[in-house]
């Protein structure tokens, strides 16, 4: 299907809302398997009689193709448009949950979320983020975090659904008519995203000048800005990743209880939903770099609030605190990049900003289970993810400094 230009006048526009709720919709169906893959895996882990660890493949290996995969779809997007990308992120998350649904070992389930995560999921989060920030400009910030929280909705709306699923039909039949859902859903509000972004196919002289001033974003070489960007995006998501993986098995070693671990847990991507729309809402205020540098000092805040408490109800107000100010991290990357580098670059720069989120996390959940392992406590680990969100701090910082050192000059060339 030929994809259709699309008219600057366009953007804020209520035609740009309609999308938005289309781009919300597939982050919700197309980041499905992220969440309820971990539901099964109790199930799975009897039915294939494996272990623990074996039965936690297939997400570590869905988790890895989603980075990966964010990057590939992102440049295809760039040079194609949304629309073939959605098409085979559809097909994947459809066959995906069909190949899964019928294998006979742990070795073809992993091997199908694989294909969930690279192709599927990886179609449905970073391309559409690029795209959400290319069809905004007064409330960019919060039309991403909209975006961004589809995420979110995803985990808190399918992981009921599918138990409710494994106990009546079986977790066999659930994943069919699960692919069969997300698949065809995909398929449809794909239709709503046919046109191009129009700060790409309609750059006029303001705009050419802006893309020169974006060959140095905050006055570097593009490639060592993205490179600072992505281990900013590593270290936050270390330190972030901390509670999110941990909290649970932290409570449990308190003496609380698993379940009141994942009440904290439920809360916390609760309120990160909440975060995510009032930092996209901050952020068209006061810019994407200095969001980021809010979110992460605040994150900072709420680790280090971790260690001298340790009572059910303080860890409830904290897991909550953290939830509020860790939310509307990932989605700055975003606008951080639509901000300061060429529109024409941003599926695939985005994509390279959220694999690099998406590594921090995975590296973190494991790193703290290794330290906790070596100390027998989780109290080192919540220090040494203070010592990541430092990390993040002082680049974010540093660019932000680089940011206000590069407008002074320009801004009072242009007073004058």
């Amino acid at each position: 299907m030929r994809t259709i230009p699309a008219d600057s006048s366009l953007i804020d526009s209520p035609h740009a809302a309609l999308r938005l709720l289309a781009t919300l919709g597939l982050v919700v169906l197309g980041n499905s398997s992220m969440y309820v893959v971990s539901v099964v895996l109790p199930t799975v882990q009897t039915e294939f009689g494996i272990g623990r660890a074996d039965a936690s493949l297939p997400y570590t290996l869905m988790m890895i193709c989603l980075g990966i995969g964010g990057i590939w779809t992102g440049r295809l997007a760039d040079r194609h448009g949304l629309m073939p990308v959605l098409w085979c992120g559809a097909l994947a998350v459809c066959g995906g949950f069909v190949l899964a649904s019928k294998a006979d070992n742990i070795w073809i389930f992993g091997l199908a979320h694989a294909v969930l995560g690279l192709i599927g999921s990886s179609s449905t989060f970073a391309p559409l983020m690029a795209d959400t920030a290319l069809w905004w400009q007064k409330r960019r910030g919060i039309a991403v975090a909209i975006c961004a929280s589809g995420n979110y909705i995803a985990g808190a709306l399918w992981p009921p659904i599918v138990q409710h699923g494994i106990e009546v039909i079986g977790w066999r039949q659930t994943y069919l008519l699960l692919g069969l859902t997300c698949g065809i859903g995909m398929l449809l509000l794909s239709l709503r995203m046919r046109q191009r972004p129009p700060l790409i196919n309609h750059l006029n002289a303001t705009a050419q000048s802006l893309l020169r001033d974006r060959n140095r974003p905050f006055g570097l070489h593009p490639s060592r800005a993205q490179f600072l960007l992505c281990v900013a995006g590593v270290s936050c998501c270390v330190a972030m990743s901390m509670p999110q993986v941990h909290i649970v098995a932290y409570c449990t070693d308190l003496g609380f209880g698993a379940a009141r671990g994942a009440e904290m847990l439920s809360l916390m991507l609760t309120c990160g939903i909440l975060s995510r729309l009032a930092s996209g809402l901050i952020c068209d205020r006061i810019g994407g770099i200095r969001t980021l540098l809010l979110g992460s000092t605040l994150q900072g805040v709420a680790l280090l609030l971790f260690l001298p408490f340790d009572g059910l109800v303080p860890l409830y107000v904290i897991s909550a605190m953290f939830g509020l100010f860790q939310g509307g991290i990932v989605p700055s990357y975003a606008i951080i990049v639509r901000e300061h580098f060429p529109p024409q670059e941003a599926g695939e720069r985005v994509g390279s900003a959220i694999m690099a989120t998406l590594i921090g996390m995975a590296l973190g959940g494991w790193l703290s289970g290794w330290i906790f392992d070596m100390t027998g406590n989780y109290q080192a680990a919540f220090i040494n993810g203070m010592v990541w969100n430092l990390l993040n701090l002082s680049i974010t910082g540093w660019l932000f400094w680089r940011l206000q050192k590069i407008d002074s000059p320009m801004h009072m060339k242009v007073t004058t």
